[in-house]
């Protein structure tokens, strides 16, 4: 599983370009993609530059897959059965984001250089299966959705995961992007609404989107769509553990030491006997019984994305975390700890008997 970061030479300079790779690289990021569908010029300067790029990237440890299409190949003299200027530019491998012949992307993965060859997954074409048809080298095989520009064209999360369940099914690589919620990031094309695979992670925070996608379990590589990621948010990335579902709520003001101890317990559970209103996790009553925790007053009913605490007052049960899952009367047993917002929410769909997660605070 890798993180990536994206870049548009077109867009700035060799200077941000190499700084940024240098920042991502320290965060353990270990991928980029670059654009060559808007490149426009002299192909002698188009390949100066991303040698540039490459360079820069594989000094920092990091790849470089290139997303091209007929139309570069067409504009900068390449050849389907020579892949030479690839490999000049140092390429680690190449995106095919419209399609070529099956028989021709399985003779590209058997290119001399050694170079990845990647399918869009988002076009529900057929072309990886029928790919495989023609023995490719599985090995040089991969998949990447796309990403969206334009506000509500991104993809619809079924679907999305129904395209990705396949590619996973056939044994292939798969990656998706997430977009950066700035106004002042940028990509390869003017228009500036965000740049995401799903249509429903448009403007959400970014760590919030690496980890509904790491969530579904279906995603090998997270890439960063847009440019340039801050310090926090490369961090907030790399903080992601991808093994369990994490969960970011908002902190109730009156959040205890003692109740944000037993929310940031590291081997949360789900019980196998599931409850209709909470998924509960356990072994926190267990590691805690000796924890003070007094009943602090919610004064409403608990909602739909409360994380809560048994108090004191249930003492048979203190110290359990749960995440209530449908709204229910207070019994003065439970201490709010959180709230999930609405997009956070969404990540409970993907919890089961015991199903692992965590607890951002």
């Amino acid at each position: 599983m890798k993180w990536g970061i994206s870049l548009y030479p077109e867009h700035s300079t060799v200077e941000q370009d190499c700084s940024y790779i240098e920042r991502a690289a320290a965060h353990g990021f270990s991928r980029i993609f670059s654009c060559l569908l808007s490149v426009e010029g002299d192909p002698r300067q188009v390949k100066h530059e991303s040698a540039q790029l490459t360079s820069c990237a594989h000094a920092n440890g990091m790849e470089v897959i290139f997303d091209v299409a007929p139309s570069v190949f067409s504009k900068l003299g390449i050849s389907y059965d020579d892949l030479s200027f690839f490999h000049e530019i140092g390429a680690d491998g190449i995106r095919l984001d419209e399609p070529f012949q099956p028989s021709q992307v399985a003779d590209m993965t058997r290119s001399p250089y050694g170079l990845m060859i990647e399918l869009n997954a988002s076009s529900a074409d057929g072309i990886l299966p029928a790919t495989l048809t023609h023995d490719p080298d599985r090995a040089r095989l991969i998949s990447c959705h796309n990403f969206y520009p334009q506000r509500f064209s991104g993809l619809d999360t079924a679907f999305f995961e129904r395209e990705s369940a396949l590619v996973r099914e056939l044994g292939v690589s798969l990656a998706a992007f997430i977009g950066i919620p700035r106004d002042d990031a940028f990509g390869p094309w003017p228009l500036k609404e965000g740049l995401v695979t799903l249509e429903c992670h448009r403007g959400l925070p970014l760590d919030f989107q690496a980890r509904h996608l790491s969530a579904m379990g279906l995603i090998d590589d997270i890439i960063i769509s847009n440019c340039f990621a801050t310090e926090e948010e490369l961090a907030s990335v790399e903080e992601i553990d991808r093994s369990l579902v994490q969960f970011r709520p908002v902190a109730d003001p009156g959040l205890t030491d003692n109740e944000r101890t037993v929310a940031l317990y590291p081997k949360h559970k789900v019980r196998g006997d599931l409850s209709p209103y909470l998924l509960r996790s356990t072994w926190s009553r267990v590691e805690f019984a000796d924890l003070d925790i007094p009943a602090r007053p919610v004064g409403r009913d608990l909602m739909r994305g409360d994380v809560v605490v048994v108090n004191n007052a249930s003492p048979r049960y203190k110290g359990e975390l749960q995440l209530v899952l449908q709204d229910m009367p207070d019994d003065g047993t439970r201490n709010v700890v959180g709230t999930l917002p609405a997009h956070e929410q969404m990540l409970l769909e993907y919890l089961d008997s015991w199903s692992r997660f965590g607890v951002l605070l």
